[in-house]
């Protein structure tokens, strides 16, 4: 009784040195990258300028510091760790919702819809409500094109909602590929192409006041959903024999994510990998069980899209775009993990 209780007390204290970790590692990475980049601003500077803004203390730094941390730096940062975080719950919830260890949250074409939104705002306009409004929307869009391929009389069975959004995202893929046809090539078409993907490049307090929440929105909901995902990750007789709504609930699952990576693609472009890669190294740390698994795969989602965006922006004196950084270290980790467990996911 005794070794027992001593056990659980040990659990009760790496549950909540676990919990410290996911907090204080992005709180860490977050202000280390308010000191990073072509500017270099001391840390004391950097935190004195925070607290200005916090509380009504007098400025310790210069006015292009508070410049580069306030309108620079922040809203980036800001933008990152909300993008990397909302995607990497995102492909966790969509790996465990179909049980398959290769679906993202690109699965079900709202990633291609979003983009085509984007790209036909910046051909109307280039204004980036234009493109926020539309990529939201014909990512939405997509998801409802995929549920009425998929809908059969008997039920939407879950593979074919994936061959269905791959349908999906072929057509609006080849939509994209239209409007770059007929975009103007000395100046739209790189606009696009460069959007597609993926940068930070530009982030500002106003251009987050749309997509932010609904990335905020996505997110609480799914964690509040968390425990139901274990329960989906069954199969569906099972599911509902423990009182769950199945087809409620997947679609509740689905809608959060989509909102969250139609939103991320209309701040940033596509940036794919997270979504898939982020959630098998927390289920490597953590286990699958999805209560513990979607926050640690926000933590560690919000880290590294920090981390690659530093990299893009401070690595050379041109940024790279976020979807080549993001395939190089994915990749290879992917195919690691591949030769690692044979194909196999438990």
């Amino acid at each position: 009784m005794q070794r027992t209780s001593l056990r659980t007390n040990d659990i009760k204290k790496i549950n909540k040195l676990g919990m410290l970790v996911l907090i204080l590692v992005p709180l860490i990475g977050f202000f280390i990258s308010l000191c990073l980049g072509r500017y270099w601003v001391d840390p004391g500077t950097a935190f004195n300028i925070l607290m200005t803004h916090l509380f009504p203390t007098d400025v310790l730094g210069t006015s292009i510091e508070e410049s580069v941390i306030m309108q620079i730096r922040l809203p980036r940062i800001i933008l990152a760790m909300l993008v990397g975080a909302g995607l990497a719950v995102s492909g966790a919830a969509f790996q465990g919702l179909f049980g398959n260890p290769l679906v993202s949250p690109h699965i079900l074409g709202v990633s291609a819809g979003a983009g085509f939104g984007a790209a036909l705002g910046i051909l109307i306009s280039g204004k980036v409500l234009y493109v926020q409004v539309l990529a939201i929307g014909f990512g939405t869009l997509a998801v409802i094109i995929t549920y009425m391929i998929s809908r059969q009389k008997t039920g939407t069975p879950l593979f074919m909602l994936v061959l269905s959004g791959v349908i999906t995202g072929a057509f609006f893929t080849a939509l994209i590929s239209l409007i770059k046809y007929v975009a103007d090539p000395e100046e739209v078409l790189p606009a696009i192409v460069y959007w597609l993907m993926g940068s930070m490049a530009g982030a500002s307090y106003d251009d987050l006041l749309i997509g932010v929440p609904m990335i905020l929105v996505g997110i609480i909901a799914l964690l509040l959903m968390r425990w139901r995902i274990n329960v989906l990750s069954l199969n569906e007789e099972e599911a509902q024999s423990l009182g769950i709504n199945v087809q409620r609930s997947r679609w509740l699952v689905i809608m959060a994510s989509t909102l969250i990576t139609s939103a991320a693609v209309s701040l940033c472009g596509i940036v794919g990998w997270i979504g898939l890669v982020i959630p098998h190294i927390g289920r490597m740390l953590v286990g699958p069980d999805h209560r513990i698994l979607l926050p640690t795969s926000c933590s560690i989602g919000a880290v590294y899209l920090l981390v690659i965006d530093n990299i893009a922006r401070t690595a050379t004196a041109a940024e790279i775009p976020l979807s080549i950084l993001t395939a190089i270290v994915g990749a290879p980790f992917f195919a690691y993990l591949l030769r690692k467990t044979g194909g196999k996911w438990s």
